[in-house]
């Protein structure tokens, strides 16, 4: 009995690791649609944006307006095409951290996070932020850009034709 548990359990498991890719598809095109949108937004409104950073004392508002919607915008469209991944994740997930710890209701969120989670998970940056540490953690997976170049034009040092990386856990 257990060891058909135990042969169900696996299967259940095999079957399940297909979903992978398809969820980090999802987050990748939905979130990277929309980190592109938001820095569209503050791209093409700059005087709001630095006022807005101005009011939460970020230091050189003008110059952080410009650097955050350009980081969102290109950041966004690289999450879509699944391409340099996780340096994107990486700087968006610091990009959203800044976001977090920068307005006062959302800092306190943070603080108590263990405390009360519903306002952390309920915050506007979490998505999107949530969104870049998958992808920093996990990569863009086998549907992308990142996965193709590995693929087909990263070869491993051995000589052996396959890729350097054939996207199973290390």
């Amino acid at each position: 009995m257990q060891m058909q548990i135990l042969k169900i359990y696996r299967e259940f498991c095999k079957f399940s690791n297909y979903l992978q890719p398809l969820v980090l598809l999802v987050f990748r095109l939905t979130w990277g649609w929309q980190f592109f949108l938001s820095g569209k937004g503050k791209l093409l409104n700059h005087n709001n944006v630095s006022e807005f950073f101005t009011s939460l004392g970020i230091p050189f508002p003008e110059l952080n307006a410009w650097v955050v919607g350009g980081v969102e915008c290109i950041g966004g469209l690289l999450l879509l095409a699944g391409l340099a991944s996780r340096p994107v994740g990486l700087i968006l997930s610091l990009t959203m951290t800044v976001a977090y710890l920068s307005v006062e209701d959302d800092r306190t969120k943070v603080i108590n996070v263990f405390k009360d989670m519903t306002p952390f998970l309920t915050a506007d940056p979490f998505f999107f932020w949530l969104t870049a540490v998958i992808t920093l953690a996990f990569g863009a997976g086998p549907l992308s850009l990142d996965w193709l170049i590995e693929r087909f034009f990263i070869k491993d040092k051995a000589g052996s034709g396959k890729p350097a990386y054939d996207g199973t856990s290390q």
